[in-house]
């Protein structure tokens, strides 16, 4: 991610014309992506990273008597002093930055009661020095982010602490606040529902925790409240003036980013740029897509119109075009236009045949609420664009809203990048290290393990549909439980989860289930998730983040037991369910119990999805898993680059003016 003009990019770091602190947009050309993505990949895999931070987390270890010595004020002290000192570049190299962060060490050990081991240290220094650090997932990111947090904020520089969700932010920023006040640093938290004065107040703290929407929707909201008034020299002017604008800003800049789970937000949900929108008024909208189903639902597929599962794709036919403008006859307004009427039965036919009550989203309290794929979780006041959600609503028989309109969009891509200094943590990261080297500049580095891995896998079974699926998994369930040991199975869909609640239930297993209509309840079914005879169906909600202690006589048991329900498109969010069995060297083992007949299967393997019905031998069903995910990823890997490309295009042809960041 080169910052200068020129083939490879050199040149220093251009800042923004914004009032406050944050990365112009880098100029690049496709030389110096194809050289960072090599360069990414290459780097990635080299030791040579692994072994100097290795050698500096030994020589902060071996402080540790000197600094278990001082006392309380005599470690806050130094801590302030040392910080300032990395600032100041000189004959003491790195000295200042390894004191320092043995001081950190013994600070978090007093007031958390945890000493940070030396991986967990080779990774806040790695943190420090703007790289994504991939760490397996249970050892301990929390606790690596946290020296890197308190370093970067008592150096003056602004911090957000990422996450993918609201609980996570919560949870951890309530983890750091006895550390952050010792050394007398503020922590705020950023929730979804928050007023917008909150909101400031959380930015203005010295650590700041808050998920990955919520603080690109902050910097989309501060660019609309800017307009096209963004120099710091004109805002200078204006509160000279009095003619305010610093009070409607919420960022106070962007310095320094650490984003957990960074695989999630630099990929997973890089596909679809981040809409700040108005709702418009339409009193003709709720009869419009009414009509757009009914002549949707008369349609033929094959004969009026076909479907691409894979790129959830709907193309009319030319009977389709004809049969849809014999339809419209009679009608007025869009009806009339053909490409606009046309364009709503495409969008009704998307409806009707690739988003699913319980799968895409729910309806909760007369409303449609997408749920995210990768997290499972309810996204709240997130809408399909172009129509689409309103047409699921109309679907739902629900009351229509307003379509939205565009006020500010921003790509997770282009956002990140405009931090001034940059840093992620993830558990699975090395095979996308050329990707996230192109895009975000950072190079990937492998922390090794703490403790040696114990959890074991005990296979993958191939059932003929989905009945067959379900028998299987309560056999499993009813069959490990029984020897008291605690149960998690996986499944992608609320509609899937409630499924499998309801066959445990006539099974007489008594569990516990969280989806997107329990995560109010997510804190107190995870305590319990790891604890003696314990059983608990889950979305993906379980599957990033969640730490499942292990209850009183779990561990002699053999720990805790994964059941995965359904491959994921991609197999790094297979491995993240897999990872909450386990974790820091204790035991725990993990399964799949799938259909051949799964959505992943059908839609990017069909060909081999289609033999592997009739004949489950079980190289043929490994091949087609493989196949199929490589496939999907393949897919996701050209439609982000798309997306970045499209972007670039569209900064090129239109000014902000509201209409785009």
């Amino acid at each position: 991610m080169p910052d200068g003009a020129g083939l490879w990019g050199f040149g220093p770091v251009k800042r923004a014309q914004s009032p406050y602190a944050e990365r112009a947009d880098p100029i690049d050309n496709a030389v110096d992506r194809w050289l960072d993505r090599v360069l990414g990949q290459i780097e990635s895999r080299l030791p040579f990273h692994r072994r100097r931070l290795r050698r500096k987390a030994a020589r902060i270890v071996a402080l540790e008597p000197d600094y278990a010595r001082l006392k309380m004020s005599e470690l806050v002290a130094r801590a302030h002093g040392l910080a300032r000192d990395t600032l100041r570049p000189g004959r003491a190299g790195d000295l200042p930055l390894i004191h320092l962060m043995a001081g950190l060490r013994e600070l978090v050990f007093r007031k958390l009661g945890k000493r940070p081991y030396p991986v967990q240290i080779m990774g806040a220094l790695a943190l420090m020095e703007g790289r994504l650090v991939e760490m397996a997932t249970g050892e301990g990111k929390t606790l690596t982010g946290m020296p890197a947090a308190i370093a970067a904020a008592l150096r003056g520089e602004p911090v957000h602490v990422v996450t993918v969700n609201d609980y996570l932010a919560a949870r951890d920023a309530e983890e750091i606040r006895p550390l952050a006040k010792a050394l007398g640093l503020s922590v705020g938290v950023i929730e979804t529902e928050m007023d917008p004065s909150a909101r400031a107040a959380a930015h203005g703290a010295d650590l700041t925790y808050v998920s990955n929407a919520n603080v690109t929707f902050d910097y989309l909201r501060d660019r609309v409240a800017l307009g096209q008034r963004r120099g710091p020299a004109r805002k200078s002017l204006r509160d000279m003036l009095g003619g305010g604008g610093s009070a409607a800003l919420t960022l106070r800049g962007l310095g320094f980013a650490i984003v957990d789970e960074a695989d999630s937000v630099f990929i997973d949900e890089a596909r679809t740029p981040l809409i700040l929108s108005t709702t418009g008024d339409d009193a003709a909208a709720a009869g419009r897509y009414a009509t757009g189903l009914r002549i949707a639902r008369a349609l033929g597929e094959g004969r009026h119109y076909t479907l691409d599962q894979m790129a959830r794709n709907v193309t009319l036919t030319e009977a389709g075009k004809a049969r849809i403008g014999q339809a419209a006859e009679g009608l007025t307004g869009q009806w009339r236009v053909r490409l606009a009427r046309e364009e709503l039965i495409t969008q009704a036919l998307s409806a009707l045949h690739f988003f699913e009550k319980g799968r895409d989203y729910i309806v909760d309290e007369g409303e449609v609420r997408i749920v995210d794929e990768y997290s499972g979780r309810v996204m709240p006041d997130r809408t399909w664009q172009g129509g689409l959600h309103q047409m699921i609503e109309a679907k739902e028989a629900l009351e229509v809203t307003g379509v939205k309109i565009t006020l500010a969009s921003i790509t997770y891509q282009r956002f990140f990048r405009r931090y001034l200094r940059l840093a992620g943590m993830t558990g699975t990261g090395m095979e996308l290290a050329g990707e996230i080297r192109q895009t975000y500049g950072l190079t990937t580095v492998r922390v090794p393990r703490h403790r040696p891995l114990q959890r074991l896998h005990v296979g993958t079974r191939f059932c003929r549909d989905d009945v067959a699926r379900w028998k299987a998994v309560v056999a499993r369930v009813a069959q490990v439980n029984a020897r008291g040991r605690p149960v998690l199975v996986g499944t992608r869909s609320v509609e899937a989860s409630e499924r499998l609640s309801q066959v445990l239930d006539e099974a007489g297993l008594a569990h516990r289930v969280l989806n997107a209509r329990q995560d109010s309840e997510e804190a107190a079914i995870v305590a319990q998730a790891g604890a003696r005879g314990a059983i608990t169906v889950a979305t993906n909600i379980a599957g990033r983040g969640t730490d499942i202690g292990l209850g009183q006589g779990v561990r002699e048991l053999g720990g805790l037991h994964v059941i995965l329900t359904e491959f994921h498109e991609s197999s790094r969010i297979d491995r993240q369910l897999y990872g909450r069995a386990g974790r820091q060297g204790d035991p725990g083992t993990t399964e799949a119990v799938v259909s051949v007949t799964d959505e992943l299967f059908v839609r990017f393997a069909p060909g081999l999805q289609k033999v592997a019905a009739r004949v489950r031998t079980p190289w043929l069903c490994h091949l087609m898993r493989l196949w199929a995910q490589a496939r999907a990823e393949r897919e996701h890997a050209i439609t982000r680059r798309e997306q970045v490309e499209l972007d670039k295009q569209l900064e090129k042809s239109m000014a902000f003016a509201g209409v785009r960041e």
